[in-house]
């Protein structure tokens, strides 16, 4: 019973988005009158054909047969396109709303969602299963709403018409609706199935196009095609098991509905034999059953396809209804623009088990410094994502000019923030729109000024198109230096009081860095700025440096005083530097 509530609420939940479209559809219902009305008319007219025009040879009545034949079928067209056009549309708009719905709520998402999610999995679902419940909310609307009403008008003219021959038709209706159900059950369960599938698929062509590079560095394109062939056959296994419970129910309801029109003949012919009624009487009536099956058949096929829209709905709002972990609470005030003070205040920080941050505070002053060096896993990137509210510490308080960062919007506390990271992401847009990312409204002698700041301007004027030269997915199109100094032109733009770099400069070769590191002096000034350095001798300068051991400070202050401490500092520099230092 409860599986049987919840596919209710289910497809309850994918029309409610039909309903603010309601005029639409009330059109395309009115439409739909006129579909059923004309097969009930050709229903009616079959009596006067036979008894009138084949039997009696009336000519007069043969003569209107044309007319009377075209003019339905104009009828019936136009009231079908105008109820499958409107009812579509309707169902279109539904679609529009939950994929943007569901893209909505996916952004705001924390970091924690994305990072324990598959990228290709997550796009499966924005595209395929929202693909799927498509076909439930225009191609279903329009027939179940035209084969319902058919279905109605039929049944009812055949009742008027000999209720006794009607019943009898009626009888194998509730014999061929139960192994229709059962083999619903069955392609939803499968579709369900294979639509989980078909995200492995699009989990291995994301991860293959965008690792391309190291596919074909490693020569291990032969090992991804048979990755490929093998999760595509899985989809395969799924899909085609779909397609035999989907095959299986036409026969199904033409062999049980031949039962029921067998019993009408059998009955018929025998009262025409005994004159109780008439041929036109008997073929009208049995027209009307024949009639009144064909929208049947299509319900119980349109059954199917629901059944496979609901396996993707069930994996759409499984997705729409994962809670957000990170919200602003209800009184969240808009932080100010920042004097670059922060503070962490005895933070404590874990992914799941992991306790990556314990009983971590510092505090940095309005343009200081402070880099933050340690071993991989030591907590420094946890530092940048904490900050930034990607995630929420389980302990302690992050405050910026005494305000706690969880009392205040997201979008106001992310304006006082800017990151360079060591993984630098541009989009497939021009330059210009690139480095104006973060303020989409500023002119282009504002981008030119950052771009100058980040030493970008000359190689940019060198491109085709200048500053509108598409770059590529990823930024393709430049080197890393390149692409490094766009995002550091971004940040600048920005114009951010506090400011993160994650190793920005790792990645680099000696030429490229030079010329990163002048861009960054011009970015941090004036800002407070921390620093994760895997190169120590970039951060020498730096008016802290933090040494990060196990979620904690081990050691802190200047390069010298902690070169002087020969401690854990010392022992990193040594290994990266030797004696030089």
């Amino acid at each position: 019973m409860e599986k049987k509530d919840t596919h209710k609420n289910i497809y309850l939940r994918v029309m409610s988005y039909a309903l603010p479209y309601k005029w639409l559809i009330f059109i395309s219902m009115l439409a739909s009158l006129g579909v059923a009305a004309s097969d009930a008319v050709i229903a009616y007219m079959v009596k006067p054909f036979v008894d009138e025009l084949i039997v009696a040879g009336d000519l007069e009545l043969a003569r209107l047969v044309p007319y009377i034949v075209v003019g339905l079928a104009a009828f019936k067209g136009m009231s079908r396109f105008v109820q499958e056009y409107y009812i579509r549309t309707a169902g279109q708009y539904g679609i529009q709303d939950v994929r943007n719905e569901v893209y909505a709520h996916t952004v705001h998402m924390s970091m924690r969602f994305f990072t324990s999610s598959s990228t290709g999995l997550l796009m499966s679902r924005m595209l395929n299963d929202i693909n799927l419940m498509q076909v439930a909310m225009a191609g279903v609307l329009v027939t179940i709403l035209r084969e319902t009403l058919t279905m109605l008008a039929l049944t009812g003219y055949a009742f008027y018409a000999d209720w006794k021959m009607t019943l009898m038709a009626f009888v194998v209706i509730p014999a061929a609706v139960w192994p229709a159900a059962t083999l619903g059950k069955r392609i939803k369960k499968y579709s369900k199935q294979g639509q989980g599938a078909m995200g492995d698929v699009s989990c291995v062509l994301e991860q293959s196009f965008s690792g391309i590079k190291v596919i074909k560095a490693f020569a291990m394109e032969g090992r991804e095609v048979k990755k490929f062939h093998k999760n595509n056959a899985s989809f395969l296994k799924y899909i085609r098991k779909t397609f035999k419970y989907s095959a299986a129910a036409s026969p199904v309801m033409e062999i049980m509905t031949s039962f029921g029109v067998a019993a009408v003949l059998w009955y018929g012919l025998n009262r025409v034999s005994m004159n109780e009624i008439t041929k036109g009487e008997l073929f009208s009536i049995l027209a009307a059953i024949l009639l009144m099956y064909a929208p049947l058949k299509r319900l119980i096929n349109v059954n199917n396809v629901i059944q496979n829209a609901m396996g993707a709905a069930e994996r759409v709002f499984d997705l729409l209804d994962s809670e957000v972990e990170i919200v602003d609470s209800p009184d969240a005030i808009d932080l100010p623009r920042s004097c670059g003070n922060v503070s962490f205040d005895n933070v404590k920080f874990a992914y799941d088990e992991e306790l990556v941050l314990s009983e971590f505070s510092v505090e940095a002053k309005t343009g200081e410094v402070i880099a933050l060096v340690g071993a991989s896993g030591a907590g420094k990137s946890t530092l940048f994502g904490l900050l930034n509210r990607f995630y929420e510490p389980q302990n302690g308080r992050i405050l910026i000019d005494n305000y706690d960062i969880a009392s205040v919007t997201q979008k106001s506390l992310r304006e006082n923030l800017a990151l360079v990271d060591q993984e630098t992401f541009l989009f497939n847009d021009s330059i210009a729109n690139n480095i104006r990312y973060g303020r989409p409204d500023a002119d282009f002698s504002l981008v030119q000024k950052a771009a100058i700041q980040a030493f970008a301007d000359e190689f940019i004027q060198q491109m085709p198109d200048g500053y509108e030269t598409k770059i590529g997915d990823r930024g393709t199109r430049l080197s890393g230096g390149q692409r490094q100094r766009i995002c550091i032109a971004r940040a600048i733009l920005c114009d951010a009081p506090i400011l993160m770099l994650d190793e920005a400069t790792s990645a680099l070769d000696t030429e490229s860095e030079v010329m990163v590191q002048e861009a960054l002096k011009n970015l941090m000034l004036n800002r407070t700025t921390f620093v994760i350095a895997h190169r120590l001798s970039t951060i020498v300068h730096a008016d802290r440096i933090l040494v990060l051991d196990k979620g904690k400070i081990a050691e802190a202050g200047t390069h010298k005083q902690l070169i002087a401490k020969e401690g854990l500092y010392k022992r990193l520099c040594d290994a990266q530097f030797g004696e030089q230092n």
